[in-house]
């Protein structure tokens, strides 16, 4: 299945999936652990997919050809950022860029890791309806008492998101912007995948 330029032209929002790291923590790379009868990677795509964002933009870095080999036939743009391990602003960036030579009208961007195994289509599109409800800048996931990704910014905060320093993340413009942001609650964000430790946790099932 190739990309579907169609699909981009008549769409507003699109999404991003950061997968560019090292995993170093891990030892190995998390992208690929599997849950599921599926790569974390390959999950993280497909929930994008199906929900309602287009287009679809995976960004990597390190460990590239065995990254794109796991999303082969999907209708995803994979961009490759060539700076990934000065951290994951410089990600941010490289996905924004993509998104933007894709689909110069989108409204809006939703950004998501794949290190989140409990992360659905139906929260993304959640995200995305909440903000066409309320015209919110942000729309975030709410988890641990906090805001954080998956994440929603509108474009007028895409200047921001790509101005961050390399060493940031997406929660600094949500910190940054709060007071207009919408919490969509999400309880399995506080989950993530850093360590064997955690991983052993997902194969047990004891993520509650």
């Amino acid at each position: 299945m190739g990309f579907d330029n169609e699909i981009v032209s008549n769409s507003s929002i699109g999404i991003i999936v950061l997968a560019a790291g090292a995993s170093t923590r891990m030892g190995r790379p998390k992208q690929l652990l599997g849950f599921e009868g599926q790569s974390l990677l390959r999950r993280a795509a497909e929930a994008a997919l199906d929900s309602s964002c287009r287009p679809v933009v995976v960004v990597l870095g390190a460990h590239a050809a065995l990254m794109r080999a796991e999303l082969n036939q999907l209708a995803v743009r994979i961009v490759e950022n060539p700076q990934w391990a000065n951290g994951m602003g410089s990600s941010i960036r490289a996905g924004i860029t993509g998104l933007r030579e894709l689909s110069e009208e989108a409204s809006a961007a939703v950004i998501t890791v794949c290190d989140q195994p409990l992360v659905t289509s139906e929260l993304i599109t959640l995200l995305v309806e909440t903000y066409r409800a309320t015209g919110a800048p942000i729309v975030a996931a709410e988890y641990s008492e906090t805001l954080g990704v998956p994440a929603l910014f509108s474009r007028r905060l895409f200047p921001e998101l790509c101005n961050l320093s390399d060493a940031a993340g997406a929660k600094q413009i949500i910190n940054r912007f709060l007071i207009e942001a919408v919490p969509v609650p999400f309880a399995g964000g506080a989950f993530d995948i850093d360590t064997p430790a955690d991983y052993a946790k997902l194969r047990r099932g004891d993520i509650a």
